[in-house]
């Protein structure tokens, strides 16, 4: 590829594998594969784990998915991945002379986790951070996503190798936080807040996970981990996006392996947030 920046180049370096001139050489950016054509990458992050990060991620993706958008999740959790039993998948990925093809579920969602390339789905990762964060490089890079919409990105817990790789290396439109009510979370989640800022990554907002639970008798909401994420909200700057209830319905769909038949709209206002991307 030449050095000059090409005639129809539209300026956006996210899904473009050219090293031309134009590019940042000081950026850490990398290109994807050179068949793929990624419109937008979103991050969901969480400052600990079990808030519900990757139902998060699932609930998006169907979500976008059903409003008629390419939709594709990179699982970044090396070490805990959760997408493809979520969605059922049980196949182990294929290769071809492009790189490596993503599994499908059975509405085109486009997926890649370390467990669609394991021997045993039990087996454990037992890798050190820098063989970790190559191998989400190598999900962005090598595996061919095609022309997809959106992107998400289910990123492990904390700040520390992977998310930091995922924030350096992908070329993230934004990113959502997810928490859960109780005190402890809200240091997390500034965490999880200045560390996307320090990245200059938009956060586009909050998913409040666990925020009460419904009695089936009187049907009355019970907040059992208290109220706490309008006001961190509120003193970060950002929206709450959505305040998702204890919902045994979607566990059971995650065991079975069902969760695109899910019929809720808890996050409904988080995915047409998610939607405006497409008209900047």
């Amino acid at each position: 590829m030449s050095e000059e920046k090409n005639s129809g180049c539209s300026g956006n370096c996210s899904s473009c594998s050219s090293s031309c001139s134009s590019r940042d050489p000081k950026s850490l950016i990398e290109p994807t594969g050179e068949y793929n054509n990624i419109k937008h990458v979103v991050g969901v992050m969480s400052g600990k784990g079990g808030v519900g990060k990757s139902m998060t991620t699932s609930m998006l993706a169907v979500l976008m998915n059903r409003m008629g958008y390419k939709v594709g999740i990179l699982d970044a959790d090396i070490t805990g991945p959760s997408i493809p039993k979520t969605f059922g998948i049980n196949s182990r990925a294929m290769q071809n002379e492009l790189g490596i093809l993503p599994a499908e579920t059975k509405t085109g969602i486009k997926i890649m986790s370390i467990n669609l390339l394991l021997q045993e789905k039990d087996s454990p990762v037992v890798w050190r951070g820098p063989v970790i964060a190559g191998a989400v490089k190598q999900f962005w890079h090598d595996v061919v996503w095609g022309d997809l919409d959106f992107l998400f990105i289910d990123c492990p817990p904390g700040t520390g190798d992977v998310p930091l790789t995922v924030f350096q290396s992908i070329p993230l439109d934004c990113t959502v936080i997810v928490t859960s009510p109780q005190d402890l979370v809200s240091l997390i989640v500034k965490k999880a807040y200045n560390m996307a800022k320090m990245m200059n990554i938009e956060v586009l907002g909050m998913v409040e996970n666990m925020s009460y639970v419904v009695c089936p008798d009187c049907k009355k909401e019970f907040h059992i981990f208290g109220q706490g994420s309008e006001g961190i909200a509120e003193e970060l700057g950002i929206p709450l996006l959505a305040k998702m209830p204890i919902d045994t319905s979607l566990a059971q769909m995650v065991d079975n392996g069902a969760f695109e038949h899910f019929d809720c709209t808890y996050l409904d206002n988080a995915a047409k947030e998610i939607e405006k991307l497409m008209h900047k």
